[in-house]
């Protein structure tokens, strides 16, 4: 039987002490069904020699008639009773003693003080259970953060100096972040020093950046090397569905910090209560406005003896409030990128003090094989190996476990269930190493890890190539490489099987969208030459016009959409020829695939090169 939990069990609880109440007291159960009767009447069943025991407490006397009588109360009442209660008067009775004694009854007694007790604890005891029970129900509610003494409170948690071990060491690579939070780790250690030559403490610092990289993590690790309590919180703590409550946790929040002074608050996800005003449905008086405006109140009123510092984090800064982003709030915006190639090698090496990996293991060929990933990422990337090592019953973690872990993250996972038919493993096969082919051959594309296929996530297939650096500008001419490489999928179905699939699909969308942007955005067209008409993408938040704002006329969106026609048919044709030209390394690399159903880099520049060498 399922024991019973929560409100049910309460349930149940003030149902038997009920049950023990009724039981107890005179309306039945132990003391049994009882009359009151009269004075007179008592003494009148005495005399009859009816009454077999009393017990007396002070003026009142409790009895038990001999079984072999029956009272009845009045002529219209036949209840039966064998117990019965009575009163003495006020005047008293000096011959009872002697009438008891007579009629050889039996008699107990006890002070009247006792019993007042005994009386207090019975009936106060369903008041005392519904005093728990309120206690319970209040302790729960706190509990929960739903008490109704808790709600104005601040949410923000605090972390004692002695308890935050995070710095910079545990830190890698955002150099010029930490040189940025250097200042403002010296003005808290020190801020006597800086108040001599009359410098003042940045009030705010913002953190931006996309998500995983780290933006928490740094402010622990100014905190911690400053030296200094830490209250950490979130946007979105600041909500309630009572108006007002998120202004006033705001305040309590900086009155609890001035009271540390120099302390560190830290507010992750700003942009929940930061937005732009007048951007949401409910116009200017909406709770997350009301919390916004104490915000800026309380960044405005900050002194400069008061030694406390404001840092947020967001990664979408376009969204937030001008009034947070101007000088005397947050005057210092930090944007934290995606670690670099250098920065991915030393985060790896932290995530890797507590792992047990092999010698064999290179972790500079890892960082340079992980681009666009984020720290969070790569803590991520060593996890997912070493599940893969202790699944192999491996006591170390290896490369292939790295590498799968890696196309896990990228690629989702392989769809082991999946049954392909030999035909569309065909159709596959040479799909996958067209692309692969055009990759190989043309100049200006990164360089070509493995060809696989092997259904992973939502792809039936992969061409995986990794830059050999990190790319912050892309020339025209490795864009129109990249784009006949995506559209050598395409020409291979058409060559060999002269017909098009719904395999291509993601691969012309990419292609669409990266033509647009040459010509719209980079002014990469030949037609419009060195002109860019800026991104005409819907603006995606309430309150603001929801059109796409062009700034060309139909006229020039024809030709636009003409040019980008014209480039993206140059891609294909590209790849075409290309096929073409190398078709006996196309063929045999579709048939190794078909066979080993993943090829590396080095097995396809191997055949490439034998083509060259038979030409």
């Amino acid at each position: 039987m399922k024991r019973p939990t929560g409100t049910i069990y309460w349930i149940y609880l003030f149902l038997f002490v009920m049950l023990g109440y009724w039981v107890l007291t005179d309306s039945g159960g132990l003391f049994g069904s009882q009359a009151e009767i009269e004075y007179s009447t008592f003494k009148q069943q005495l005399r009859s020699d009816n009454i077999e025991s009393v017990h007396i407490q002070g003026d009142r006397i409790r009895g038990e008639f001999r079984e072999s009588q029956v009272l009845n109360r009045t002529e219209a009442d036949t209840t039966s009773h064998k117990n019965f209660v009575t009163v003495i008067p006020s005047f008293g009775d000096e011959g009872l003693s002697s009438l008891l004694e007579e009629n050889d009854v039996v008699i107990t007694a006890e002070s009247d003080s006792d019993g007042f007790w005994w009386y207090f604890l019975i009936f106060s005891m369903p008041l005392f259970f519904l005093l728990i029970i309120g206690y319970m129900f209040y302790r729960r509610m706190q509990m929960q953060g739903r008490g109704m003494f808790n709600i104005g409170k601040s949410q923000a948690k605090l972390q004692e100096p002695g308890k935050n071990k995070t710095t910079f060491d545990n830190v890698a690579g955002m150099d010029g972040a930490k040189t940025e939070l250097r200042e403002i780790i010296e003005f808290l250690k020190d801020p006597k020093r800086f108040e001599e030559i009359g410098a003042k403490l940045p009030k705010g610092v913002l953190l931006m950046g996309p998500p995983g990289t780290g933006k928490t993590l740094l402010a622990r690790a100014v905190a911690g090397e400053a030296g200094v309590p830490f209250f950490t919180i979130t946007g979105s703590d600041f909500m309630e569905m009572f108006v007002g409550v998120g202004a006033k946790r705001v305040r309590e929040m900086f009155k609890q910090a001035k009271e540390k002074s120099p302390a560190i608050i830290f507010i992750d996800e700003i942009d929940s209560i930061g937005r732009k005003r007048g951007a949401g449905v409910g116009g200017g008086h909406d709770e997350r406005e009301q919390t916004l405006n104490q915000l800026l109140a309380e960044l405005d009123g900050f002194e400069p003896s008061e030694n406390v510092i404001v840092m947020a984090a967001t990664n979408r800064p376009d969204i937030l409030d001008p009034a947070l982003l101007r000088p005397g709030r947050f005057d210092r915006q930090i944007t934290v990128d995606l670690p670099s190639q250098n920065s991915r090698h030393e985060i790896l090496k932290i995530h890797a003090k507590n792992k047990t990996i092999d010698e064999s293991v290179n972790l500079d060929k890892i960082a340079r094989s992980t681009p666009g990933f984020s720290g969070a990422d790569l803590e991520n990337l060593l996890n997912e190996a070493s599940l893969y090592a202790g699944r192999n019953k491996r006591r170390k973690i290896i490369m292939d476990d790295i590498e799968n872990a890696r196309d896990k993250i990228m690629m989702g996972l392989e769809r082991e269930g999946m049954q392909i038919d030999d035909d569309e493993k065909k159709i596959l096969a040479y799909h996958e190493a067209g692309h692969a082919i055009v990759a190989a051959a043309l100049p200006n594309s990164d360089p070509l890890h493995k060809v696989s296929v092997i259904p992973r996530g939502k792809a039936m297939g992969q061409t995986m190539q990794l830059p050999e650096k990190e790319k912050y500008l892309y020339n025209k001419e490795y864009l129109l490489d990249r784009m006949a490489v995506i559209m050598g999928g395409r020409a291979a179905e058409q060559l060999i099987f002269n017909t098009a699939t719904s395999g291509a699909q993601n691969d012309l969308m990419r292609v669409a969208k990266l033509s647009r942007k040459m010509v719209v955005e980079w002014g990469m067209s030949d037609k419009f030459g060195h002109l860019a008409f800026g991104s005409d993408e819907e603006d995606v938040f309430l309150g603001r016009d929801m059109t796409r704002q062009k700034s060309y006329s139909d006229a020039t969106a024809r030709e636009i959409d003409e040019e980008v026609q014209e480039i993206s048919r140059e891609a294909y044709e590209r790849a075409v020829k290309i096929l073409q030209k190398h078709k006996d390394a196309f063929d045999q690399l579709a048939e190794l695939l078909i066979e080993k159903e993943e090829v590396s880099g080095e097995e396809v520049l191997k055949l490439m090169k034998k083509d060259q060498d038979s030409d």
